[in-house]
């Protein structure tokens, strides 16, 4: 399917932004207008299930959310070949199974959850955030803006949780080797991207980095540290 994209700056250069599970392109609402200030034209998607995009369409979660799809409609709706694809979480997974279609010069994986279902998380958990407060929000993430808690109680309420039961009968994994030159910004202490995680991965030839102090959205809990993350990959 076509997904919504928001787009900021017209630059020669084009980067595409990929959101994780219960947001929309709204999560990248500094780092768009960041990347269009170096020259970009950033194009960010809402995945299927997210924002202002269809809905999966099937019988059951699986059906309407399998990540081959999530794959296809990145393929059908963003430009093959751009400068720079990034994509965090459930973004991240995405993006690694289309990079090799999609071929970006470059890639960053933001938190990447390839492995959540071998650290045995649980993504039928987020659907209790349908039920998050404003007071909640704030006290869980005291780093982010009122901007950004306004734009996440808005994403969860154009969220179809079925993504999150689709998600559990699925799983993914670290990817064998970097197709494209690729970064992994993890969170400090990241449940997702975990120390041996990280072994794995330089000795697959990722470069991997860590934003002190950030949690997983970490785009969002420290901005200036995820942009001070991307020194030479911009």
């Amino acid at each position: 399917m076509k997904l919504h994209t928001r787009e900021w700056g017209s630059g020669e250069r084009t980067a595409v932004l990929v959101h994780g599970i219960t947001f929309d392109h709204r999560t990248w609402r500094r780092v768009g207008p960041e990347l269009a200030g170096r020259g970009y034209r950033v194009v960010a998607v809402d995945l299927r299930g997210h924002g202002l995009s269809p809905r999966g369409t099937g019988a059951g979660p699986l059906e309407r959310y399998p990540l081959e799809a999530y794959t296809e409609d990145l393929l059908e709706t963003l430009p093959t070949g751009p400068e720079l694809a990034i994509g965090h979480s459930l973004g991240g997974i995405v993006l690694a199974d289309a990079v090799e279609r999609l071929k970006p010069a470059r890639a960053v994986y933001v938190d990447p959850a390839w492995r959540f279902r071998q650290w045995g998380l649980d993504p039928t958990t987020w659907v209790a955030e349908r039920e998050a407060t404003r007071e909640g929000l704030v006290a869980h993430n005291p780093h982010w803006s009122a901007e950004d808690v306004d734009a996440k109680l808005d994403a969860l309420a154009h969220w179809d949780t079925d993504t999150a039961m689709a998600l559990a009968a699925q799983g993914s994994d670290l990817p064998a080797a970097p197709v494209v030159p690729s970064l992994v910004v993890r969170a400090d202490g990241s449940t997702v991207v975990r120390d041996v995680d990280t072994e794995t991965l330089r000795a697959r030839g990722f470069e991997v980095r860590t934003v002190a102090g950030a949690g997983h959205n970490v785009h969002r809990d420290d901005h200036e540290g995820f942009l001070a993350a991307l020194d030479g990959w911009l």
